[in-house]
C-alpha cells in the first residue's frame, strides 16, 4: 500500500545552466536516507503521487522535473537537452542539497537514467530502485515506434500513424521528429498529442482512460513527444548496448528491479539481460501487470522494495 500523500516542505527552480531551470522538491524526513525520484519519458513529469512510494519518516524525499519537463523551464526545450546534461544535473542537485550519498529510484526512462548515473558516479549511489526496464537500445525503441507493439494494440497505432504519409512509415522517428520540430505550431501540437496517446495507449495490462486522459493533455503531450522523439532520434546520446557494456562499475550496488510481465512499452526481455548482468539485484516479475507505475501489484512492488531498501542500509 502507498503511504500517506504528503505535500512538499521545500520547493525551488533550480538554475542548472544559463537556458535551464528544474523544478526541485523536497519532502520527508530532513534527516532521513535520501532517496531522489526519476521520472520516465524522457519529458514526462513528478507527480503528488510519486513522494507515496517512500516512507516519509525514514527517507529524505527529493523529486524533480528533468530539463524541458513539467515545472522546469523552457518547457519541452529540446537545446541544451542530453543524456549526459541530464547526468550531470544530478550531481549538481545532490551537490546543491549537500548529500554525501543517496538511494536512486526511477522508472521506464528513470531506470536508464537511474543506472547510467550510477555508472558514471557509482560513488554516490546508495542503491537502486528501478521499475520497467528501458535500456535504451535501438531495437528497443524500434519494438514500440516501428511496428513491434503496433501487433499487440492495432487499433492505437492507427491513430499513431495518422499524422505521417505512408511513404514516410519506414522511419516513424525521423518523420515524428520533423514535425514535431515544426516551426507550424497546429503540425506540431498535432504530432505531439498523436505521440503521447500512442504511449498512453499501451501503458497498462488492461485500459485506462486516466492514463489515456494524463498522455492527452496538452502541455504534458507536447514534452513528452519532443524531448522522447529527440532522444530516440539521437539513439539516446549513447554508444550501443551501452548501458549493459557498463554493468561492471556497479555490480556491487545493491538494487531491486520492478517489470511487469505484460510490458508492452518495454517488453519484459530488458528486465531479464539487466538482472544477468547485475548479481546484487533482486528482480520482481509482476505476472498481472504491464508498464505503469499506478498497476496495483507494481505499486505495492516498488513500496516494498523501497523499505526492504532501508532493511539493507541499516
Amino acid at each position: 500500500m502507498l503511504f500517506p500523500a504528503i505535500q512538499p516542505g521545500k520547493t525551488w527552480q533550480f538554475p542548472v545552466s544559463d537556458k535551464h531551470t528544474l523544478y526541485l522538491e523536497e519532502c520527508g524526513n530532513q534527516d532521513g536516507i535520501p532517496v531522489v525520484f526519476l521520472h520516465g519519458g524522457p519529458g514526462g513529469s513528478c507527480e503528488p503521487g510519486h513522494r507515496r512510494f517512500f516512507n516519509p519518516e525514514r527517507y529524505r524525499i527529493i523529486l524533480f522535473d528533468q530539463r524541458g519537463s513539467g515545472k522546469s523551464k523552457p518547457h519541452a526545450s529540446l537545446e541544451d537537452n542530453t543524456t549526459a546534461d541530464l547526468v550531470e544535473d544530478l550531481e549538481k542537485i545532490r551537490q546543491f542539497l549537500n548529500i554525501d550519498r543517496w538511494v536512486v529510484f526511477g522508472g521506464s526512462w528513470g531506470s536508464t537514467l537511474s543506472l547510467l548515473y550510477a555508472q558514471t558516479h557509482p560513488q554516490r549511489v546508495l542503491g537502486l530502485i528501478l521499475r520497467g526496464i528501458f535500456l535504451a537500445r535501438d531495437a528497443d525503441v524500434k519494438w514500440f515506434y516501428q511496428g513491434g507493439a503496433a501487433r499487440i494494440f492495432p487499433e492505437a497505432w492507427r491513430h499513431f500513424l495518422e499524422p505521417i504519409p505512408e511513404n514516410e512509415h519506414d522511419d516513424l522517428i525521423t518523420a515524428y521528429y520533423k514535425r514535431l520540430t515544426s516551426d507550424n505550431e497546429i503540425v506540431r501540437m498535432g504530432a505531439a498529442k498523436a505521440w503521447s496517446i500512442w504511449e498512453g495507449s499501451a501503458a497498462t495490462l488492461k485500459p485506462d482512460k486516466r492514463i489515456v486522459n494524463h498522455f492527452s493533455d496538452p502541455h504534458i503531450a507536447l514534452s513528452i513527444a519532443r524531448i522522447e522523439c529527440h532522444y530516440f532520434h539521437h539513439s539516446s546520446f549513447l554508444r550501443p548496448n551501452q548501458i549493459l557494456e557498463d554493468m561492471h562499475r556497479i555490480k556491487h550496488i545493491p538494487g531491486f528491479i520492478v517489470h511487469g510481465r505484460y510490458d508492452m512499452i518495454c517488453p519484459i526481455e530488458q528486465a531479464i539481460l539487466l538482472s544477468q548482468n547485475w548479481s546484487e539485484k533482486r528482480l520482481r516479475i509482476i505476472d498481472n501487470a504491464g508498464h505503469a507505475a499506478i498497476e496495483p501489484d507494481i505499486s505495492k512492488a516498488l513500496v516494498d522494495s523501497c523499505n526492504r531498501m532501508l532493511e539493507i542500509l541499516a
